[in-house]
């Protein structure tokens, strides 16, 4: 199955590692630091067409990990992918 992340952006949800909430998780120095490395490392994809509400980290067969930054909120991706889970 596949998680739609937004602005016809998708990734098999077998690769997803975490999904989490850009508000929240961004007040934490950890997380800015990772988002910060992981900008550096050009693996940051920004597929939202708004502001990012949420982020994405997803395996990947070619880095350590991608990360795709959403305008949808992060219930909404838990639910798709929940959704799939049960399919």
């Amino acid at each position: 199955m596949y998680l739609h992340l937004g602005q016809n952006q998708i990734v098999p949800d077998r690769r997803v590692i975490g999904i989490f909430d850009l508000d929240t998780c961004s007040a934490e120095k950890r997380t800015r630091d990772y988002l910060a490395a992981a900008e550096r490392e050009g693996v940051v994809l920004n597929v939202s067409g708004d502001l990012p509400r949420s982020f994405v980290v997803c395996d990947h067969p070619y880095h350590r990990q991608i990360v795709y930054l959403s305008q949808l909120n992060p219930a909404t991706l838990a639910n798709r992918m929940e959704k799939n889970s049960m399919e």
